[in-house]
């Protein structure tokens, strides 16, 4: 993008009906590192890229708890997501004082696509330069969002923001029909089992069963899929550069989790056992598109 005419000003369109300070926002957001984001009728889970400004420096938070059963990953200026994160925690916290009950999904991803569309409206404000995926659970299941500067929040099965995350997104598309169904409308093995041992018309029935669909940890594995497809050539996906966020029933490497599944966030040895089940790239077990062509290093500034 270069500067115009029309880009001084968030509140000016172009003759094309364009806002430029607002696609600027946008371009802030796939600076940032990549995080994607997926779902299926039982589980949410995000997975996110850490970042170190240098070999002596932490690495950079990617995901932040809002509440019980809502947690986000951000993609872009980090400084903006900590006032909105605050913000969320805000009317989550109103939403359990006033009305005892924790906070609908969609409502509190309609708030601050709310807060962010007035900064795209009113003079003297600027855009937030950060996107948010967003997952949850309430009463209807798990529920995954993307919001972005621009005020707008959609629902999806499977996403993924940041630097390279076309990449993500064509495997997304590729494999999103093998875990977007969930755990759902199928009978154990164990179940499958004892009832083929006692009759053979169950097990001709249980063979037109519709298959089994992704677990918590093949839901997790695709993820962290995806997330290489946004790597540099030469590097990989680490227990330090690595961020996992789920909601749902707990899974066979964790322990002390609540049988309601609250948000949790995995970092270090504990994500370990996940990256030990991906497939490497080179075995041609799971096909995932080349990582789309960008620049060498990526914006430091952005989270």
């Amino acid at each position: 993008m270069f500067r115009n005419t029309y880009d001084s000003d968030n509140t000016v369109f172009s003759p094309q009906g364009r806002l430029h300070q607002v696609e600027y926002a946008l371009e802030a957001v796939k600076q940032g590192s990549a995080a994607v984001g997926l779902r299926s009728k039982t589980h949410s889970v995000l997975l996110a890229l850490k970042r170190s400004t240098g070999e002596l420096a932490s690495y950079q938070q990617k995901m932040f708890r809002i509440d019980d059963h809502v947690g986000i990953a951000i993609a872009g200026l980090t400084s903006d997501a900590r006032v909105l994160s605050n913000f969320m925690r805000q009317q989550a916290m109103s939403s359990k004082m006033v009305f005892n009950r924790p906070v609908p999904v969609n409502r509190l991803v309609s708030a601050i696509a709310d807060k962010a569309q007035v900064n795209t409206q009113e003079y003297g404000r600027r855009p937030y330069g950060v996107g948010f995926l967003v997952i949850g659970q309430d009463q209807t299941g798990p529920h995954l969002y993307e919001f972005s500067p621009s005020g707008n929040s959609y629902e999806y099965y499977a996403m993924s923001i940041g630097a390279r995350s076309q990449s993500a997104k064509t495997y997304l598309e590729k494999h999103y029909e093998s875990f977007e169904d969930g755990a759902d409308n199928f009978l154990s093995a164990s179940t499958q089992q004892l009832l083929t041992e006692h009759s053979p018309m169950h097990a001709f029935l249980i063979r037109d069963l519709p298959p089994p669909s992704a677990s918590l940890e093949d839901l997790i594995r695709h993820g962290l899929h995806a997330l290489r497809e946004t790597l540099q050539q030469d590097k990989e996906l680490t227990i330090n550069n690595t961020s996992i966020g789920l909601v749902g029933p707990a899974s066979a490497h964790e322990t002390g989790v609540p049988p309601s599944g609250s948000f949790r966030i995995l970092e270090g040895d504990s994500i370990q056992p996940f990256l030990d089940t991906m497939i490497a790239k080179d075995t041609g077990a799971a096909p995932a598109a080349p990582a789309a062509a960008v620049g060498d290093e990526d914006v430091q500034m952005a989270g």
